[in-house]
């Protein structure tokens, strides 16, 4: 369900070198060229122009595109044109070092840990090491203050069954041990962090399902009526990253752009880091929710390359 447009035929890792070579070399940058070629190509695309670019030149493309470009632009870009998992653990360790650390920060670690695949979240993790010269464990009990602490490090350490496999007699018995630590208002209780960092995607969607049916509201709900702290808030994101990732998407995007000014790194964030897996149904969420168009509201919001870019990954053809 990505929006990616990528060319039927495999493009030549060396010929887009050198058409962006040429975008960049001289006076002035050919941003179009840049949008056109990277904006469509996949991952492992992009890894391979990455590596060809700095064998045909003995320079960084990312290093290149940082100097030629600015602004939002240049942000949007260079996060596409980083590896994945190294995106991801620079994400995080941003939002880690950032002087506020309230939810908007937090729920990117949620959505690395909960909203991408077990294989990819140990990518992230590996990335980090090598990059920060410490675990993303060991920044978050650093920078993050308990009981938000112990349900991050929880999610971010979890390694889950990565295939469909649903036992509708744990689905039932841990509802019940949900409902039970979130009746009490519970909201770090053992059983909860457990079981929502253990087990897999499918068979938490399950116990949310078991929850609902069995005690009238659903989990988000419950846990939303204890209150409007950071780990209400927390706790709902998690969930919701992990039932329809989709949906957190839809309403980060809405958040970036409904109101007085646009919170560019929020768009950015969610776009390029789900051009590549859901935001087809992202896009079909955000007009549920919102009763307008996603594209319309990308388009109002942004402008110049920016919006060329982002519309770009969007599936417009630009």
């Amino acid at each position: 369900m990505a929006t990616l447009r990528v060319p039927e035929v495999d493009p030549s890792p060396t010929q887009d070198c050198e058409k962006l070579r040429e975008a960049v070399q001289g006076l002035g940058t050919d941003e179009k060229a840049i949008i056109w070629i990277l904006g469509h190509r996949n991952a492992s695309q992009r890894r391979k122009i990455r590596e060809t670019y700095q064998q045909l030149y003995n320079e960084s493309l990312i290093d290149c595109l940082y100097s030629e470009l600015s602004g939002d632009f240049r942000k949007a870009v260079i996060l596409w044109s980083t590896d994945p998992p190294e995106r991801d653990a620079k994400l995080a360790n941003e939002a880690l070092k950032a002087k506020k650390k309230g939810i908007k920060q937090l729920q990117v670690i949620v959505e690395i840990a909960c909203a991408s695949s077990p294989n990819h979240l140990q990518e992230v993790r590996q990335a980090y090491c090598s990059l920060f010269d410490c675990s993303l464990e060991e920044d978050i009990v650093s920078a993050v203050s308990p009981p938000l602490r112990k349900i991050l490090v929880a999610v971010v350490s979890s390694y889950r069954y990565d295939k469909e496999l649903v036992d509708m007699n744990i689905a039932n018995s841990e509802a019940a041990k949900l409902h039970e630590a979130i009746k009490s208002k519970k909201l770090d209780h053992d059983d909860i962090i457990h079981i929502l960092s253990t087990r897999n995607f499918h068979q938490l969607r399950a116990t949310f399902a078991c929850y609902e049916q069995n005690f009238g509201n659903s989990i988000d709900q419950d846990i939303k009526s204890c209150g409007k702290g950071d780990l209400e808030s927390l706790l709902r994101v998690v969930i919701k990253c992990i039932e329809a990732p989709e949906k957190h998407f839809a309403e980060v995007i809405g958040a970036a752009v409904i109101g007085l000014g646009t919170d560019e790194d929020s768009l950015t964030r969610a776009i390029v880091t789900r051009a590549e897996i859901d935001t087809m149904k992202i896009r079909g969420e955000y007009f549920n929710t919102y009763k307008t168009n996603l594209d319309g509201a990308v388009i109002g919001d942004t402008s110049g390359d920016y919006k060329d870019f982002l519309m770009t990954l969007l599936g417009a053809k630009i």
